[in-house]
């Protein structure tokens, strides 16, 4: 949870009745709120991050280690959740570019950093990166690649897909490798450029869809017993012209079992392959306070269908009351739960940032939004490293493990 202080806008629009703070932190609780409304409330998360809190502290305290894991090799997302207006792309970090001074960068800029240099230590000298960024939005249901060139008709369509394994897939989008940090924050600057935004009553610069930025690392990493691995694809043997066909065979088999001997004693390459999203959505709005009309109007009831099929599935998945009778989780209901499939209750380390105001101008929205995180800590998702065996597609090597294998047969037999 993140409670946004008052900023000067604020103090500016709001009567002073309405500037009074509604949260209180709780000492003698740790991570814990009170809120005063009709009735006195109290909420616990994870992590409580109040109004003098710093982007420092939040990465630090809730982000870093989400980076660690997505090295390991595990998808990880971020959402940030609130009312219009509340902090969310301010902490996300979003709307980052080179002029922002570097203690108001956000968590995208900082992960990023992170993630370079742990690739750059010793740690993982042994280990072959490549790293790939994307950039969607939902705006009215559609899907638009940020990072997509040429006008919309000449873009390829995006769209979701499902594979066997039930992993949600993402066709037509583009992805573009990059090499450091400001390959990222220039491509991430690029799209956001490009991310319908508007202005309302409650915030000059609304975003008007949700967006997805997501990096994809594939790592090539030696897994076995010795320190120093062999190389990744090992050259071919080469055999004089002049032997027959029957030695050649021969001396190719004996070269085969000793190279996979030799590989399968000492280890092997695997390709893990990890996603990291991050989530930054549209504000929840009232028509009554943004004073929305025409197109604005339409975007604010499509931002809010999308988190309400949001809240629905959290509802269906965190909910101790339904998860005992609902068995169907409504993923399907909007591209944004789709999307996110694989986040709520799926494959993958997920943290929802909960952005909030303190003024008692926002209480409804606030304790909406409360209740929404609350139930969201509820979701249990089923976490693995995404990882395989290098090779399965190089015929030399499936033809060294079946040679393997059968000599494995041969002494147990």
């Amino acid at each position: 949870l993140r409670i946004k202080p008052l900023t000067n806008d604020d103090v500016n629009c709001l009567s002073t009745r309405f500037q009074r703070q509604v949260i209180t932190t709780n000492p003698a609780i740790p991570n814990s709120i009170i809120v005063q409304g009709e009735k006195k409330q109290v909420f616990s998360y994870d992590y409580v991050f109040g109004p003098e809190s710093t982007q420092e502290e939040v990465y630090t305290n809730a982000i870093v280690r989400l980076v660690e894991n997505f090295l390991e090799g595990y998808n990880v997302t971020i959402l940030a959740y609130g009312q219009t207006s509340s902090g969310k792309t301010h902490t996300m970090g979003t709307a980052d570019n080179s002029s922002i001074s570097p203690d108001s960068k956000g968590i995208i800029p900082r992960a990023m950093e992170t993630l370079f240099s742990s690739m750059n230590s010793l740690q993982c000298k042994n280990q072959k990166f490549s790293i790939k960024v994307s950039f969607i939005e939902i705006y009215n249901e559609d899907l638009i690649d940020l990072l997509g060139e040429g006008d919309m008709e000449a873009r390829s369509q995006v769209t979701i897909r499902e594979d066997s394994k039930g992993n949600i897939l993402w066709n037509g989008l583009q992805e573009i490798k990059v090499n450091g940090v400001e390959d990222v924050m220039s491509h991430l600057a690029r799209g956001s450029m490009n991310r319908q935004v508007g202005a309302t009553e409650m915030n000059s610069k609304s975003s008007r869809s949700h967006a997805v930025f997501s990096v994809i690392m594939a790592q090539q990493k030696y897994v076995g017993s010795s320190p120093t691995p062999p190389p990744s694809t090992p050259p071919r043997p080469s055999t004089p012209s002049r032997l027959s066909d029957s030695s050649r065979i021969a001396r190719s088999s004996s070269n085969l079992n000793l190279r996979m001997s030799r590989r399968f004693d000492e280890g092997d390459w695997v390709t893990v392959t990890s996603k990291f999203h991050f989530v930054d959505l549209a504000g929840s709005e009232r028509l009554k306070r943004t004073s929305a009309v025409g197109e604005r109007a339409k975007e604010g009831i499509s931002i809010n269908g999308g988190l309400l099929a949001l809240g629905n599935v959290i509802s269906a998945l965190g909910d101790p009351n339904k998860a005992k009778h609902v068995t169907h989780v409504p993923y399907r209901d909007s591209k944004l739960t789709r999307l996110l499939q694989d986040s709520l209750g799926g494959n993958a380390n997920t943290l929802m940032i909960a952005c909030v105001s303190s003024s008692e101008s926002n209480l409804n929205e606030t304790i909406n939004t409360l209740k929404y995180a609350n139930r969201a800590r509820n979701i249990k998702n089923s976490v693995s490293i995404n990882q395989e065996e290098s090779g399965w597609n190089d015929l030399e090597h499936l033809q060294s493990l079946v040679l393997k294998l059968r000599n494995e047969i041969k002494s147990l037999k």
